[in-house]
């Protein structure tokens, strides 16, 4: 399975990326040096919400999908989950 996902960074800014294993990308983002500097900078982050898809493609088109989003839509996607 695949991810897209949104992270809240310290900061209250949100993050969005994709995955394969949410569980060892969100750990990543906050504990190791090879998670995206965006949130390294703003750590500790908590995972707002996900969705699931078969295939990468799926979930990077998703990904870009989402980025493009301005905050508030955001916002409503993680509080319709």
């Amino acid at each position: 399975m695949y991810f897209t996902y949104i992270l809240e960074c310290a900061d209250k800014t949100l993050y969005v990326g994709s995955t394969n294993d949410l569980e060892k990308r969100v750990y990543q983002h906050n504990n190791l040096k090879s998670g995206a500097h965006y949130t390294k900078i703003r750590r500790p982050v908590i995972l707002k919400y996900s969705e699931e898809f078969e295939t990468s493609s799926e979930s990077k088109k998703r990904e870009c999908q989402v980025k493009k989003l301005s905050r508030s839509e955001k916002l409503l996607l993680i509080g319709n989950n």
